[in-house]
């Protein structure tokens, strides 16, 4: 009786306090859910680890090498772990894309095209993660006493490598770059650029409306070769969808819409996406803050002083044979696995600490940026942008509290929000 009395209770309160209690109850739920049914939890408590060490040996002894070719049988499980996360992970990807996505609006993919999608990153991402896995396998066999020093500088250089050439070599293989046309916005974007010295090279726009409906804006480049990649569904005046939206309202794209009724009209203008060439000026001006106030370099800085910590204690604690017994290598000491349940595991309190710290961090950049913004005297158009890239990707503006601190990298919209009223008002 006392359960279906609060029941009774919940469903008498004002339906504002029925809303926020549903999606605080859901979206704790959702995380204790997700919690249980954690990937690396059932593999633990099933010996995974182990199975698949074992199994890749027999693979490498098929293959002629035995058990000194320790990396190689390193690459062999790293492609087996890889492929068991795709294959288990297929699923959920396919429910979130095409029945939560697909029933709210966002997708846009076919099913050939997602599938083709996903072949696609798996191979790219063994591409990678299989030979710079076996050079840090083999630093750290060479190293000597020193090796955290050798592994950190050389994981430092290919994130380094990797965040130089993405943008120019790995994104175009998912998705089409072009630059943006010349017209008002790009002089404007190169106008604002150049007022707070932001080295400009190139502005390009990514169609990004061929695989979802969401919207996204960002820089990327070393030194004096920025480039800025707007997606297309940014920018109202350029989104497929809008096209779509005109063709299937019966209306052609004619300037000032002459000759449309009123009606069409309306519902055009509630269903466009985007944002007008003023907010896309603001969102910008709230990514360069980013850069100007140097956030990029203090977020490089922090990963890299984690990263070098994480091998210092990672060569302090490779040696305990206890660890490896622990988790099921009871006569062999792998490096490989060492990483794994070193980084994975071991450090997982530590990691969550961290993640929280620059989760504060990031919510502090945030409001920095958008004050930034305010300088420029954008505070109105991103105040406008804001609400209408959360009623786009049916964000919900009310969060709580407690959850939103631990795991929104941005603030909550109404904060942010009451942040620039001031100066929208001003």
């Amino acid at each position: 009786m006392g359960m279906w009395a609060s029941l009774d209770a919940m469903w008498e309160m004002p339906a504002e306090k029925r809303i926020f209690g549903a999606v605080l109850l859901f979206s704790w739920t959702v995380y204790l859910w997700e919690t249980f049914l954690a990937q690396r939890q059932l593999i633990l408590l099933f010996g995974g680890i182990p199975y698949l060490w074992r199994l890749s040996g027999r693979f490498c002894g098929y293959a002629g090498f035995g058990p000194e070719y320790e990396i190689t049988q390193s690459l062999v499980f790293l492609l087996l772990a890889t492929l068991f996360s795709a294959l288990t992970g297929l699923p959920w990807s396919l429910y979130n894309t095409f029945v939560i996505e697909e029933k709210h609006g966002f997708n846009q993919q076919t099913l050939g095209f997602f599938m083709k999608d996903a072949v696609k990153k798996f191979i790219v991402t063994q591409c990678i993660l299989l030979p710079v896995s076996s050079l840090l396998l083999y630093i750290i066999k060479i190293g000597g006493d020193y090796f955290f020093i050798y592994a950190w500088l050389f994981t430092l250089v290919v994130s380094l490598v990797l965040v130089t050439i993405y943008a120019d070599y790995i994104a175009p293989l998912f998705d089409k770059f072009t630059p943006l046309p010349e017209g008002k916005l790009k002089q404007e974007i190169e106008v604002m650029a150049k007022s707070i010295d932001f080295p400009l090279t190139k502005v390009y726009v990514v169609e990004g409306s061929k695989r979802s409906s969401h919207s996204n804006a960002y820089f990327y480049g070393f030194f004096k070769n920025k480039r800025i990649v707007l997606f297309d569904t940014l920018l109202e005046e350029y989104s497929v969808l809008n096209k779509a939206i005109l063709e299937e309202s019966g209306m052609e794209a004619r300037k000032d819409g002459e000759g449309d009724s009123e009606e069409i009209k309306a519902n055009v203008k509630n269903k466009k996406q985007g944002c007008k060439n003023e907010e896309v000026l603001a969102v910008l001006g709230h990514e360069l803050g980013h850069w100007k106030l140097g956030h990029t370099v203090k977020n490089i800085i922090i990963s890299q002083m984690n990263s070098f910590l994480c091998f210092f204690l990672f060569a302090v604690l490779i040696g305990r044979k206890e660890l490896f017994s622990a988790f099921g290598f009871y006569n062999s000491q792998p490096t490989l696995i060492g990483l794994l349940i070193i980084f994975q595991f071991i450090f997982s309190p530590y990691n969550e600490v961290l993640s929280f710290c620059l989760t504060v961090l990031s919510r502090r950049f945030e409001f920095q940026a958008d004050a930034f913004a305010k300088k420029l005297g954008k505070a109105k158009d991103l105040y406008s942008a804001l609400i209408k890239l959360n009623k786009d990707n049916l964000g919900f503006p009310v969060s709580d509290w407690l959850f939103s601190m631990w795991h929104y990298s941005h603030p909550p919209l109404l904060e942010r929000l009451q942040a620039l009223e001031s100066s929208k008002q001003d």
